[in-house]
């Protein structure tokens, strides 16, 4: 079972009136709040998944070099991508061309024709990513930040913790010494069995910080910015069963809906300095 992705449509931003000819890059806040590529959709996540808040804990500047782990439909790249537009620079590692699968194939293909058809997406070089292939997500050494959202419980039900330390070791190549990688994904609490892992879609935070260090990160800190105490990550189909999947249909629709969206953990890893 892989996490679906919606893919929601993007219009060109525009300067707005706050923004200075001197200074004409968008705020972090105009890009969630006063952007007008945002669907209603998407907006109405942004309670579950606290843009704001979880970029600047990850401290993503407008003149940075970010890379976007498989960006899906692109949720998280309708705010990156205006915001780094005019400063910085956006590297979207999207699914690999050898993929097969019609959801990963089309799914790519769906995105970069909105990077060659829409004016906020023009600025994106679409890179590819897969645990344990030859990719090159960035140049080697460029970027400032590797971001991955809710990916890493598919690297782990694929290829185990050899998948998910591979893929940063791919993150960690990618960044610069002392750039910043952040994680977030669905929190299986550290209680249970690791033979949850393996279809639910939830994931010991332990073990991705486990994941991380021995590729050579530090941990520098976890944050409960994208924490839901009323998920109890025991459900019938997974993490999927909460919204926006609702897995079962109407079946417990509302009890599904009060509980929101996953339990996630956020995780800050640092490249050291002194690395080469």
């Amino acid at each position: 079972m892989t996490l679906a992705v919606s893919v929601g449509a993007l219009t060109a931003c525009s300067e707005s009136p706050q923004q200075s000819a001197e200074s004409p890059t968008m705020t972090l806040e105009q890009a969630v709040n006063n952007n007008p590529a945002r669907s209603a959709d998407n907006l109405s996540r942004d309670q579950y998944r606290h843009p704001i808040e979880t970029l600047k804990f990850f401290e993503v500047e407008p003149d940075m070099t970010v890379v976007e782990i498989w960006p899906g439909g692109g949720w998280y790249t309708e705010i990156l991508a205006p915001y780094l537009k005019e400063q910085g620079k956006l590297y979207a590692a999207h699914f690999a061309k050898t993929e097969t699968r019609d959801y990963y194939v089309n799914s790519r293909q769906q995105f970069i024709e909105r990077v060659n058809n829409d004016p906020a997406f023009s600025a994106i070089t679409v890179t590819e990513f897969a645990p344990m292939e030859d990719n090159e997500i960035a140049p080697p050494g460029s970027a400032d930040r590797v971001l991955t959202f809710r990916n890493l419980h598919n690297w782990y039900m694929n290829a185990g913790m050899e998948g998910v330390e591979a893929a940063f070791a791919d993150f960690y190549e990618a960044l610069k010494p002392g750039g910043i990688l952040g994680v977030v994904d669905h929190r299986l609490p550290e209680n249970r069995p690791d033979t949850h892992m393996d279809s639910s879609g939830y994931m010991k935070q332990s073990l991705a910080i486990e994941a991380a260090k021995a590729a050579g990160f530090e941990f520098v800190a976890g944050s409960d910015i994208n924490a839901n105490p009323a998920d109890t990550a025991d459900h019938p189909r997974g993490v999927w069963t909460l919204p926006p999947t609702l897995g079962l249909g109407e079946e417990d629709r509302e009890m599904y809906q009060g509980i929101g969206e996953s339990d996630r953990f956020t995780l800050k890893f640092k490249k050291p300095e002194s690395s080469s």
